[in-house]
Formats: C-alpha cells, sequence, structure tokens
C-alpha cells in the first residue's frame, strides 16, 4: 500500500517540537555549567538524531559543532553497543570530533517494546583545558599528542551510573578538574532532558508517528535545498584563499574550491582539490569541519524558518583530498583547524557562490576567532584557572546593507564574556573594550568594525594566542575594500609594547596588558566618490 504524505501540519508543529528540544537541552546546559566559557560565551552545542544517526533537530548554537556532530556519533554507534541509561564520551578529531576541547557526549534513548536505541541525544562543549603542553589546549603544537587527552569513543556512564575510573583518568590530565567535571556533569544533564523531552514525544504521538514525522522532516529539508539549487546557474565556480601561517614557519596556506551546479538535479559538488597539503603547526582542518563549513554555507541559502536536518547534505557532496589542510590525517595539529581554517574554509565557499549568486553574498567577515588562552596560579583561591575565549570582529557588509561592528560570524555563534564575568572568575582586570573604528572595508555599503580589547594580567601567567587575518585582508567584494587586519600586542607597565605573532605562547607577567585589536569586515560594492 502505497504511505500516506505526512500532513504539513503536523511537520511544522513536530519540527517546532523537536527544535524546542534541543534548545531545551541547550539552556539546561548553560544553566548548570561551571565554566564562564559555557555559561558566558555558551561555547556548546546539542542536538537530536534518529535510529539511523541522522540529525533531525539542533539547537541555535555553534555552526561549527553542529554541522560536524553526526561524525561523532557515527562514530560513538561503530565502536559500542550502547545499553540503557549509558553516555559515551569522545574527543577524538580522527573519529568523529572537530578538536581536542570539544568533548562530545552521546545518550542512546531506548523505547519500550522497540529493539536498539530509537532515537540519540548529543552534546558538545568546549572545554578550556583538556591539558596538553599549552594552558588552555589551544597552542601552536606540532602534533596531536601534545594538544591535551585525546578520548575515542568509551562509556562515561554505564546503566546511569558515571564510570569514576574514566572520569578520574580525565581529569587527572586536565588543569582544572573539578572545572571539568562540572562541565562533564552538564552535558549529561542535557543529554538526559532530550531523551525525557523525546519519551514524552512519543508517548504522545506514538513510535511509529515519530518516525514518520522524522523521515518527512529530513525529506522536507532536501527539497528545500533542491528548490535552492535548482535556482543556481549551471557551471563550476572557483576561489581560492590564504591562511596567514601555520605557526611554525611564515608561508601562507591555500584553500581551493570549486562549487558545480547542476540545476536539473538540484544538487552541488564541492570539490577541495588544490588546497595545501597539512602543514606541521596546529591549524589542520579534519574532514568534520570541512564538511560542517559546507553544512552551513548551504544553511545560508534556507530561510530562517527551515528544519536544520541531515536531509540538508543529501543533495550536496563534499571532497577534499586527505592529507591536506582541509582533511588531515594523524597525528596532524588540530586545534586551529576547528576555530581558524573553519572560518577560512566559509570565506571560500562564499567567494566562490558569490559568482553563481552575487545579489545574495556577502564581503568576508573579520574571518579570526582571535584565540586567546590564559593559565596560571589564582591567588584569590589558591587554585590552578585556564581561560579560553574567543574575539569578535566586524561582519562582511551584504548586499544592500552595511555589516555589523564587533559580533561573531559564521562558524562561531558565541557571546563575548562580560567584563564583570571575566574578572570575577580570573585574576584579570578588562581596561578597555570598544570598536576599533574604521577598520572595516570601504564600499556601497560597508564592513563592520573589528574591536579593541585590553586585558591586564593580574598575576603570572602563560598566555597563547591562535590568530589569523593578520596578514591577507578580509576581502571586498564588487568594489569594496577588505577590512583592515588584526594586531596582538603585549604592553608592559612601563608602556613599552611588543607585537605578538599571530599564533604564539608566551609566559607574561603581572600587570602585563594584552592587547588584541581584531579585523573589520569587508565593503561590498564600489564605494562613493564624495
Amino acid at each position: 500500500m502505497k504511505q500516506q504524505p505526512v500532513s504539513p501540519i503536523e511537520l511544522a508543529i513536530f519540527k517546532s517540537a523537536v527544535h524546542s528540544i534541543a534548545e531545551e537541552m541547550g539552556a539546561a546546559l548553560r544553566r548548570t555549567s561551571i565554566s564562564p566559557n559555557i555559561k558566558e560565551r555558551r561555547d556548546y552545542s546539542c542536538a537530536l538524531f534518529d535510529r539511523h544517526q541522522r540529525v533531525i533537530a539542533m539547537g541555535d548554537h555553534m555552526p561549527v559543532h553542529l554541522g560536524s556532530m553526526s561524525h561523532s556519533v557515527d562514530a560513538v554507534v561503530k565502536s559500542l553497543k550502547l545499553g540503557e541509561g549509558d553516555i559515551a564520551i569522545l574527543n577524538d578529531p580522527y573519529a568523529g570530533g572537530t578538536h581536542l576541547p570539544d568533548i562530545t557526549l552521546v545518550l542512546p534513548i531506548f523505547i519500550e517494546g522497540v529493539d536498539g536505541p530509537s532515537f540519540y541525544a548529543a552534546s558538545r562543549a568546549h572545554h578550556a583545558d583538556v591539558g596538553g603542553t599549552f594552558a588552555g589546549s589551544m597552542g601552536p603544537c606540532r602534533e596531536i599528542y601534545q594538544e591535551g587527552i585525546r578520548i575515542p569513543a568509551i562509556r562515561l556512564v554505564v546503566g546511569g551510573e558515571t564510570n569514576t575510573e574514566i572520569l578520574s583518568l580525565i581529569l587527572h590530565n586536565v588543569r582544572t578538574p573539578e572545572e571539568r567535571e562540572g562541565d562533564l556533569d552538564a552535558q549529561i544533564g542535557a543529554c538526559r532532558v532530550g531523551e525525557q523531552r523525546l519519551r514524552d514525544l512519543v508517548a504522545k504521538y506514538g513510535h511509529a508517528k515519530v518516525n514518520e514525522l522524522s523521515d518527512g522532516l529530513l525529506a522536507y529539508t532536501e527539497r528545500l535545498v533542491r528548490a535552492e539549487l535548482r535556482k543556481m546557474p549551471a557551471g563550476r565556480y572557483e576561489a581560492e584563499d590564504f591562511m596567514d601561517s601555520d605557526g611554525i614557519t611564515d608561508d601562507p596556506i591555500r584553500i581551493a574550491v570549486a562549487i558545480t551546479f547542476d540545476p536539473d538535479t538540484g544538487s552541488a559538488a564541492v570539490d577541495f582539490s588544490g588546497s595545501s597539503p597539512q602543514v606541521a603547526g596546529s591549524i589542520n582542518a579534519v574532514y568534520p569541519i570541512t564538511y560542517s563549513a559546507c553544512f552551513y554555507v548551504f544553511r545560508c541559502l534556507l530561510g530562517d524558518d527551515a528544519p536544520v536536518t541531515a536531509g540538508m547534505m543529501n543533495a550536496i557532496t563534499v571532497s577534499a583530498p586527505v592529507a591536506t589542510i582541509v582533511n588531515a590525517r594523524p597525528p596532524a595539529a588540530v586545534a586551529g583547524g576547528n576555530v581558524e581554517c573553519s572560518q577560512r574554509i566559509v570565506d571560500v565557499l562564499l567567494r566562490a557562490l558569490a559568482k553563481a549568486a552575487p545579489d545574495r553574498v556577502p564581503a568576508a567577515s573579520y574571518g579570526s576567532m582571535s584565540n586567546l588562552t590564559v593559565g596560571g596560579w589564582d591567588e584569590r583561591f589558591h587554585l590552578p584557572f585556564t581561560y579560553y575565549e574567543t574575539t569578535a570582529g566586524g561582519m562582511g557588509a551584504r548586499p544592500g546593507i552595511d555589516g555589523i561592528d564587533g559580533i561573531h560570524c559564521h562558524m562561531t555563534n558565541s557571546l563575548n564574556t562580560p567584563v564583570e564575568a571575566l574578572e570575577y572568575a580570573y585574576p584579570f582586570r578588562v581596561r578597555s573594550y570598544s570598536y576599533r573604528k574604521g577598520s572595516g572595508g570601504a564600499g556601497e555599503f560597508k564592513g563592520g568594525d573589528g574591536l579593541i580589547r585590553e586585558v591586564e594580567l593580574l598575576a603570572d601567567a602563560q598566555v597563547t594566542l591562535l590568530s589569523e587575518r593578520r596578514k591577507f585582508q578580509p576581502y571586498g567584494l564588487f568594489g569594496g575594500t577588505g577590512g583592515e587586519v588584526g594586531l596582538n600586542l603585549l604592553i608592559r607597565p612601563d608602556g613599552t609594547s611588543e607585537k605578538l605573532p599571530a599564533k604564539c605562547s608566551i609566559y607574561a607577567k603581572k600587570y602585563d596588558l594584552i592587547r588584541l585589536e581584531t579585523p573589520g569586515g569587508g565593503g561590498w560594492g564600489v564605494p562613493e566618490i564624495s
């Protein structure tokens, strides 16, 4: 008998229901977490997956997490036979992860009378330290073994009880174990919220109906994507851009892409052939990061109300040659691939897309998360501390409107830590926090300005920077000029200053000042001549 199509009304209600579950998971994680990086900056993501490990709902969280999280769920299912009450943990970038600070928990959801897991709930959070050579685990390493503890898919919770031996092993390899334990507990709680809410949904609609609606939601997303791709002019559209360096040498690193549209089938092929080989430094991206960047860019073609599911990528293929900057193989260091290379991949994809859809694509945004990590001993609490933050910049101008000043763009969707929270949690004093006037590119529509942030250290500390767009400007489009490049400075108490490399780690003294000037966004269109 031919299956009846899913009712559009039922599908719309179901879409809102599962999305609200993912959002509630995120709210629970945020409220119960310990670290400012999760509680204040919201550096986390939550999602729900069906019985085939296909994402059916994502919270409005971090694009770099969400597009890649399905790889973690797949890795768990392939490695472990999870039972009811089990929760898996992993962070291995070469087995479904992104970089080591992003720890993912996966909880299988069982429904009474049904064999095997019917759904999965997953939460991912960036932990401010997972060990390794550099405090904050985001330094200029040469191999992944230096970047922190590497966790394969293993059971953190077994039958509802925390595996204390595994937890102890993890906590003995990080600098801030109490904070890590608290954040992991928050992630466990978030997954259990997802479990309970999905069971409530099944109780309301029935298991078969929820499966039917899940399949219908994926099919609907695919139809939306194919409809957009059919609007694209047929052909192959190429672009390239460069990363400043890998932190080991000053050589620029090329990222190249070609997007081929086939309007007849409503499909697209994305090919990163021609990108540089993987490098010695830590800016290599693993394949899930590259996939996630593609997921994000094509999601931007859809309306705000479109469901974000695995159906999005059914019409899109992503080819990234192995052992390149966009698909590194072990033991390459990858901490910066998640935060810096991901941003440049998006820049390159948008640059190519602008050739096919010039009236829809913005100029380049600031293009660097300008990662700052600081670690040391906090005399106030007689405990070690690790601080991590990404810093916003200028958004690229868009067709018809200027870019926004000082905002997180593209693969990050986080916030800046409020000054009050920062000074309370860490031995810091924020000396200035302002817009970097004039740093946005000129154009018919102006690029957004970057930020200036000065943080004074109130304790001796290890300071690590992982930043980009200090050499190559964020590009303008269609006659617009590029945004200003960023700048990192160390300012001493006597007023002397030192320009810091984009990627470095130093030991700074009490009362030293770290000044970050983040890049502006590119302009769009030819500027008016006054």
